[in-house]
């Protein structure tokens, strides 16, 4: 990716502090079309912004763009669907901040894109294939934990959860039945055949009994049901972080890991609204992290002097 990354950055003036290897590791599962994308909104994002060079802030919301959508700031959102996402999504980077194989939060946000009414995202420490059961448990956790702040908070459920809860399903059904995650399934796989067209619908053919159908069930709803108590004693145990990051996201809508870190350290939402205010936060300049981790064998070469 990086080396893709360096194609299409050519002839395109980058700031000095843009780094490709760290740009690389936050487009994980990128195809070279997206990251050819990811540059061009970057670029159409300076020129808006009468910038020179695009900046690392432009970046980072390149990737925003091309992972989940354009932000939908124009559209009407109610004051109780606002206060449902701002303890949802600070249900989901809380659990995050706690569990210790999740990835560090980057940005948590309650302004839509594509279908999502908010969301939060996390970026990696490294470029690891393999995945072990324990991130894999904590992963499962955290998707649970925007419904857990819904249960906790607003006493209810919502729909926001929809897709949480099926890449939670799809999650722990492969752990139990092709990763040999579970100890009463065993070190079996029990992946289904192709589907089979019969007459009208296509049906999934299982090579396995009724029983074992029944034993991975059963398995796979002991771990999202042991995931989802979890989650509840954490968020019940840290209620006051997750009422203060709520408040933050209403008032601003958008918060990054400095305010994250701030909240979880137990400063008050008037604390973090003030430090916000203090030095007029908006995205960071650094949303990366990138000058601090600077290679310069993998920086942007200097940009060409302006005309």
């Amino acid at each position: 990716r990086e080396q893709i990354l360096k194609v299409h950055a050519r002839n395109k003036p980058l700031a000095p502090d843009v780094n490709f290897k760290i740009l690389a590791r936050m487009t994980s599962g990128f195809s070279g079309a997206d990251l050819e994308n990811l540059l061009n909104e970057a670029a159409i994002l300076t020129a808006r912004a009468n910038k020179k060079m695009i900046g690392n802030s432009e970046l980072f919301e390149g990737i925003n763009k091309v992972l989940l959508g354009p932000q939908k700031k124009s559209r009407l959102v109610t004051e109780s669907d606002k206060r449902i996402t701002a303890y949802h999504e600070s249900g989901h980077a809380i659990i995050a901040k706690l569990c210790k194989h999740c990835d560090p939060v980057q940005e948590v946000s309650i302004i839509g894109r594509g279908m999502a009414a908010g969301y939060t995202m996390t970026r990696p420490d490294n470029d690891d294939n393999h995945i072990t059961k324990a991130k894999l448990l904590d992963l499962v956790c955290e998707l649970l934990g925007g419904r857990v702040a819904e249960e906790l908070v607003i006493q209810d459920v919502s729909t926001g959860a929809s897709n949480d809860l099926q890449r939670v399903t799809e999650i722990v059904r492969k752990m139990v039945t092709e990763w040999g995650m579970s100890e009463r399934v065993g070190l079996v796989t029990y992946k289904s055949d192709n589907p089979i067209f019969l007459g009208r619908d296509m049906e999934a053919h299982s090579g396995y009994s009724e029983e074992t159908a029944g034993l991975i069930d059963e398995e796979v709803h002991s771990i999202i049901d042991a995931a989802h108590e979890r989650a509840i004693k954490l968020l019940t145990e840290h209620r006051k972080v997750l009422d203060n990051m709520a408040r933050v996201l209403i008032e601003r809508e958008t918060i990054y890991t400095d305010e994250v870190d701030m909240l979880m350290k137990g400063a008050s939402w008037q604390e973090v609204l003030e430090y916000m205010e203090r030095h007029d936060k908006g995205m960071p300049d650094d949303p990366f992290g990138m000058t601090a981790k600077s290679d310069a064998s993998s920086s942007a070469p200097a940009a060409p002097p302006a005309p």
